[in-house]
């Protein structure tokens, strides 16, 4: 499909710079293809939106403070690098994206800090490398932790710098396993009332992992969707997790995904029957108009960028021009968009 399809003008105005207070009073917009129209309602009441028996899903990967400033040193000559990681593959190697990309060579050594060195071991596309640090295991999680900053998306950065109150307010009150260097930003909206809300009228919490990595923020440079190259997420389910997701379907209950990385990841774990299948790996799924959803039924997600693969998603779980009008309706009336915005609740298009 041609990516201009999933444009739209968002004015600079329409996304959010800081998160809203308390998280759940976030406007919630409901889009249902089935209806006309849509309703407004808050965050904070989305358990009067399910029903007993129904299931959210979440993700709880926890941001680590992945983006690192240092100097690529050659010989007598040093020279500023900036480097954001976005996926481990071993307990002393990173993928990141180095700017600036051109000048880095293979061999090149960066100092992030006083405590923290590494070897450029490979150079890709993009930008991106591969980097040999010399510490290992949970001594490189403490440098990287001590002297990394929260890799804020670049419509946030662009407009203002990190601060203290990032650290909170860019991570989910239920994260626990290290390793995204981008928060899933649709739980961010939910606070601890909003759990004993869900509890009380009988609605599951299910935890799956998907480590999102920087490559969400890269832009969709091809001009037709087949010819965009998704990147790579690890995460996994495991098989205790995939039988509660089933046992859900099962007795009539509806998965309700909390944000596109959730709902990639159960994708990428169910069979052709709609079965969620323990799963550990990487997944570089990519979901455009005409993908037939296996698992999710509805998505709680977060308002999201023209012409990104996110907007995309949307459009192909509640159909194009429903989505295209939801964002029009969102615009018009002052919705607030993307990791810091405010939230929609999407039904799935089974026309």
């Amino acid at each position: 499909m041609r990516v201009d399809l999933f444009d739209f003008d968002l004015p600079d105005e329409s996304i959010a710079l800081r998160p809203a207070s308390p998280r759940d009073s976030a406007r919630l917009l409901i889009v249902d293809p089935a209806q006309e129209g849509f309703r407004e309602r808050q965050v904070r009441d989305l358990a009067d939106l399910l029903r007993p028996g129904d299931a959210l899903v979440f993700n709880d990967t926890k941001v680590i403070p992945a983006q690192l400033e240092g100097l690529r040193i050659r010989g007598d000559n040093s020279s500023a690098v900036s480097a954001t990681l976005h996926m481990r593959i071993a307990a002393d190697r990173w993928k990141a994206f180095a700017r600036p990309g051109k000048r880095i060579k293979v061999g090149d050594r960066i100092r992030f800090g006083e405590a923290l060195d590494a070897t450029v071991e490979e150079k890709g596309d993009a930008g991106e490398v591969t980097l040999h640090f010399d510490l290992s295991g949970p001594a490189l999680d403490q440098a990287i932790a001590t002297v990394g900053h929260i890799p804020l998306p670049p419509y946030i950065a662009s407009k203002r710098d990190e601060d203290a109150r990032d650290r909170a307010d860019y991570q989910t009150i239920y994260a626990r396993e290290e390793g995204a260097v981008a928060a899933p930003t649709a739980g961010l909206h939910f606070t601890p009332e909003l759990f004993e809300k869900l509890d009380e009228k009988g609605i599951e919490r299910i935890f799956v992992t998907l480590h999102v990595g920087a490559g969400t923020f890269l832009p969709v440079k091809a001009d037709d969707t087949t010819d965009h190259i998704m990147h790579f997420e690890s995460g996994y389910i495991d098989a205790a997790t995939a039988d509660r997701l089933n046992a859900v379907k099962a007795r009539g209950g509806r998965i309700v995904s909390v944000g596109t990385t959730s709902l990639r990841l159960l994708e990428s774990a169910a069979d052709e029957y709609g079965v969620i299948q323990p799963w550990a790996g990487a997944t570089d799924i990519f979901i455009t108009p005409g993908y037939r959803f296996r698992a999710i039924d509805m998505l709680f997600t977060n308002f999201h960028l023209p012409r990104s693969t996110l907007f995309m998603l949307v459009s192909a779980f509640s159909g194009m021009e429903t989505m295209k009008n939801a964002y029009e309706h969102a615009i018009k009336s002052g919705y607030r968009f993307y990791s810091y915005g405010d939230a929609s609740l999407l039904f799935r298009n089974d026309r």
